[in-house]
Parts: structure tokens; sequence; C-alpha cells
């Protein structure tokens, strides 16, 4: 039967900013760290809050706030002994459908099992310990039950998982040796003289965890290749050996050449790569040569590397499937492909030998997580470059590629996501691994929906392309330019930076690793308003020096005059809470909230709040009894005198 024609359209991408919470305890006092990592990350973000304690509500309502940002990142804030009964959150989340970012804070019960839907980040929030989270007294005021501190900690997680979820993962690790993966110089000090003492010890651990997660590893070493491959054979104590490395480059050529060598030796780009390195010299080359490598200097204080690589984001990783663990596997095989490739004489004595085979099906149950993830990591042969989540996935007709050959399988390399219009079958989005490429694959799989369309009495087939920086081949492939053999880049000079190279993950490594530095930054990275402001009162004793101090570490404003409102200088009701549950911690005086609303919020009527209520009752009745006594000129020469003190 003849195949209805491919259709061609272009189409722009789909904006995907924005983050929406909902909590079920008061968690607005998270939004300044969100803004605050929303610019350092160079994001474009808005934050916006569901109803209070509507979480309930907000996943199952069509109108809700979820629903109203359907791209947006959606996260729920959860203390367990709020729940209720676990079949009802289940179920919630389940009909939400989409992703779900969920951190699950100090409470006295036990979170319940996780749903199908849902990322729980609570192991990126335990590198952010706060050994006391909780305010007691902010929660009786306000129902904010934890502190700023783990506020800050609890924002910064999320960031980082909404930050795990968005960026284009890398897939190489390149590694140093000499005072990287072991102490000393196996050239200088001999192979058997170098030491793998904890901190490395730690290092190797943390490396081959990557590793498993599916991180390909490489060495990248200024070194003679004996020597290295010596010390590996001379410690048999250490965690990494030669096996788990991918590739290496050992030689006395610059670092920059060995990594454009090994990127091309992988078919990868040179921005899939990250080097850990103890040289800032050898770094800064790479980066002069290699813009597109993320480079990491290592700590010099061998105490401090686990702890910097525990907080280098570009590690993380939310979600591992099968296909990760095997990546390594695969590139292996990947070699001897190319071992018979540049022994065959031609491109089809190639593919003959090779034996392949593709195997092409509706996508099962068990393939979903892969699916999400070639979505996400797939981009030179992806038409429409449309992410996709897991819940997502299951809401799509999808049909996957299997494909092996005589040196073993490649596993789930391939998907197509198929719609009906009319008298059309639409490819949404049509994506191959990049491993797969050159091998008929992709011509097979645009022939199977043909197959299909003519199966279910479609006219035609259209394929929407976006225009991405770099899936060209799929471009160049639905429009009949591509030929059995894509055309390769020349990796070695590809000079695209990523917006992963953009950040400076060592500095937020080095700096930004413990709630309270981040707090710092939070607070000096707010707007100062004492500029905007007239020139302010200063305290005039030490109780409103005291909660002057108190004011600016709440409202974070330098130096707030004495007479200034609360409201004002940006409080509200919130900060409020906060206020007088510092107040209550430093000064030992419990303030009512009557106070926040009665009238003007200055320090001075703080002061005078706070004075009052040290009072001793004694005392007070006899200063009633003393008012009580005074004529009303002598009353109003008094209250006179009280006003002069305020101006």
């Amino acid at each position: 039967m003849k195949q209805p024609p491919a259709r061609l359209k272009l189409y722009p991408l789909a904006d995907q900013h924005g983050i929406v919470i909902a909590a079920n305890f008061t968690a607005d006092l998270i939004a300044d760290t969100l803004h605050f990592w929303i610019r350092r990350l160079g994001w474009s973000d808005d934050v916006e809050f569901a109803p209070y304690n509507q979480v309930f509500q907000t996943l199952l309502d069509a109108q809700g706030a979820f629903a109203a940002h359907p791209n947006s990142a959606h996260v729920l804030l959860l203390r367990a002994d709020r729940l209720g009964p676990e079949s009802e959150l289940a179920a919630a989340m389940a009909s939400h459908g989409r992703q779900l970012i969920v951190a699950y804070c100090p409470s006295p019960a036990e979170p319940p099992p996780a749903a199908p839907n849902e990322i729980r980040i609570n192991n990126l929030l335990s590198l952010y310990p706060v050994p006391d989270p909780f305010d007691a007294h902010a929660e009786q005021l306000g129902d904010v039950p934890y502190t700023p501190l783990f506020f800050t900690a609890l924002g910064t997680a999320v960031v980082r998982a909404i930050h795990c979820l968005r960026a284009r993962p890398l897939k190489v690790i390149a590694l140093d040796c000499d005072n990287t993966l072991w102490r000393g110089t196996c050239g200088e000090d001999e192979p058997e003289g170098v030491v793998v003492d904890g901190a490395h010890r730690d290092l190797q651990n943390f490396m081959l965890a990557q590793r498993d997660a599916g991180m390909l590893l490489a060495i990248s070493s200024k070194n003679n290749e004996n020597d290295v491959n010596d010390t590996f054979a001379v410690h048999p104590e250490m965690p990494l050996r030669l096996t788990d490395f991918t590739t290496k480059s050992i030689n006395w050529s610059s670092k920059a050449e060995g990594l454009a060598a090994m990127a091309d030796e992988l078919s990868l780009a040179l921005d899939s790569f990250i080097l850990v390195d103890d040289s800032a010299k050898e770094i800064a080359e790479v980066k002069a040569g290699c813009p597109e490598v993320l480079g990491l200097e290592l700590p010099h204080q061998p105490n401090r590397i686990l702890h910097f690589l525990e907080h280098v984001w570009a590690f993380d990783h939310l979600d591992i499937t099968a296909e990760d663990r095997r990546r390594n596997e695969s590139y292996q095989q990947q070699a001897e492909r190319g071992k018979l490739e540049r022994q065959s004489g031609s491109l089809e004595e190639f593919l003959r030998e090779l034996r392949v085979e593709i195997h092409i099906q509706p996508m099962s149950a068990s393939q979903v997580a892969r699916v999400a993830q070639l979505t996400q990591r797939t981009n030179q042969m992806n038409t429409t470059l449309i992410r996709r989540t897991e819940p997502e996935v299951l809401q799509s007709e999808c049909w996957t590629v299997d494909v092996s050959d005589r040196f073993g399988s490649y596993g789930l390399v391939g998907a197509m996501f198929l719609a009906e219009s009319g008298d059309a079958l639409v490819v949404q989005n049509l994506l191959l691994s990049c491993r797969a490429l050159g091998r008929g694959v992709e011509q097979r799989m645009l022939a199977r929906v043909h197959e299909l369309a003519a199966d279910r009495g479609k006219q035609r087939v259209e394929v929407p392309v976006a225009e991405g920086p770099r899936n060209q081949p799929a471009r160049d492939f639905v429009a009949g330019r591509s030929h059995t053999e894509p055309a390769r880049p020349d990796l070695r000079k590809a000079r695209v930076v990523s917006s992963l190279a953009t950040i400076d993950y060592a500095h937020i490594a080095r700096e930004l690793n413990r709630p309270l530095q981040i707090l710092d930054a939070v607070r000096i990275g707010k707007r100062s308003l004492a500029a905007q402001r007239a020139e302010s009162q200063p305290p005039r004793n030490e109780l409103e020096a005291q909660l002057a101090t108190i004011w600016a570490e709440t409202l974070q404003v330098p130096h707030p005059g004495v007479t200034e409102d609360f409201f004002d200088l940006g409080g509200h009701s919130l900060l409020a809470v906060q206020l007088l549950s510092s107040v209550r911690q430093e000064l030992g005086v419990e303030l009512s909230m009557d106070l926040v609303y009665s009238g003007k919020l200055t320090i001075a009527g703080m002061a005078a709040a706070v004075e009052l209520a040290q009072v001793d009752p004694g005392e007070m009745a006899r200063l009633m009894a003393e008012i009580d006594g005074l004529s009303e000129e002598e009353l109003q020469v008094l209250l006179a005198e009280d006003r002069e003190r305020e101006e």
C-alpha cells in the first residue's frame, strides 16, 4: 500500500516557568529563599501560593492554582500529622495526574507511601540540616510552625529539585588522578607511595554512586599511563577500579584536547562533561579551551571534599531507571561497534555485519519512567523537544523502540507519541537516542507510523517539528534531507555554551551549602530600603536598640527608625508573627497580636508595650493609683512630655 505523505509543520515551544506551592501549614516565609535562588539561577519564574491549608482542594479543583498553571512546577509542602487518611491523599495526588514535588516537613507522624507521580525531596532537604526547626510560639500565633532557618533549607531543597528536573543532565565525569583520586603524585611518589585516605575514599565512593546512577566516568590526567595503571594495580583497596572508567585520556597534552577527543569517541557533546580536578590552573585552561565543560576545583582541605561534592547541584539525580544502571555497559558495547565500523569496507557492509533488530510496540507500564527520561535527555533526534513527566507520558499514546544487534541490546532508545486529528495521524513527538542513530532505526520508526495510519484509515501523517538549538538532525530527517548515516557534528569545534555552564556550581557548593549561609545571603540580597526612606530616628535607649535589631533581622531592613511603621517597611501578618516570636525569645516578653493591629506599630510603641509587660503587678497598681491622684492639668503635662519623647 502506498504510504500517505508526511507533512512538516513548525510551531513554537511552550514556556514552562513558574512555581506553585500548596501546603497544609503557613508556608509563605519560604518565598524570600525561592526568589533568591530564582535570581541566582537566572530564571524568570513567578511564585504563587495556593490558599492556606487547601492541599486537597488544590489537587482536585479544575479551577485551582495547580490547574491554572499547568506548565509550572507543582510543589506540596506537607506535615504528615495533618493529612488524614492515606487513601484520600493518594487518590487526590493520582487524580491530579501531573508530577508533584513533595517535601514532608518535620512532624510527629510518619510520611505515607509515595504516590506514582510524586518526587519526594527529603533526601535533598537532609543536606541542609537545621537542629531545631520548630517555632512553637509562631505556630500558636499564626500556624507558622518552623523557624526562618528551616524555611531557608526547605526553599533551597525545593529549588534544587526543580533545577534537577529542568537542567539538561550531564553524562560524563572526567576525573584527574593525582591529588584528586588519591593523595600524592604517582610519577614522583611512585605508585606505592600515593595514599588513599578517608577523604579520597569518600570521593571515589561518591563517583561510584554517580556511575550507578548512569553517569560515565573518565580519566583526564597529565601523567604517564603506565604510572596510573600501576597505581590502580598496587592499591586494591581503592573503591574505583580501572574497569569503572568508560574512556581515558592519560598523556601530556592539554586537558581541553583530551576532553574533546573523549567527547568525539563517545559521540557526546562537550557540554555533557564535568571535569573534577584539584588544580585551579587546569580548570582555567579547560575553561578557555572548552568553555562548555563544567569545571569543578576540589577544596584544598580534604575533609571538605565530600561536603563540596554533595552540594554540587549538577550531580543531582531524582529518578534512576534501569537504563541508567546499564549505561556503562551500553557504551562498552558501543566501543565494539565502533571497531567493527572502522574495519568494515562500507556502510552497507557495516550494517549487514551488525545485524540490527528493531522492535516497535505500544508502551508498557514498566517503560513509563524510561520514556519520560528520554523526553528529558534526547536533543538531536527529537522532533518537538517536548519534555514530559511520567504522568504526562501515561496520558498519551506512546510506542516504544527497543534495538539490539550482535553486540547486545541498546535498550529502550526511542519513542513516538501519536494522536489522531481528523484524517491525519499526528506524530506529537518522535525521539531517538543518539547512540542508535545511523542504524536505520529512525526510518523504520516513521515507516511504522505510516503503517498505523493506513490501518486506521488516515489519509496523511503529520510530523510537527520545533526548531531547537541542537535538533537539526530531526528536522533534516523529517524534511527528507537525512541520509542513512547522519552527518556528525565536529564536537571538538562546538562552542555552544549550555545554560549549565553559566551557573557557578562551585561557588554554590563552597559558599552556599549551609542554611545559615543561605539565609545571610538572602538577607543581604534583598533590596535595601534605607535609600528610599527619609532619615530615620535612631534608638534612644537600650530596649529600643534591642528591638531595632530584631526588626532589622525580621524585615531585612537596615537601621529601622523607632517611629517608622512596621507595615510601611514591608511587614505583613506572617512577619508580624515572626516578630512577636523573636521578641519572646530574645526579651522573654510575650506580646499579644492585638498590638499589631491596634494602630501604628512602631519600635517606640513596642518598647512601651514591653516595658508595660515587664512591670510588676504591684508596681502597676501603685502607678495607677498615682495617676488617679493627678489633676487634669498635671495629666496633660505628662502626656505632652511623652509626645515630645516620641517625636
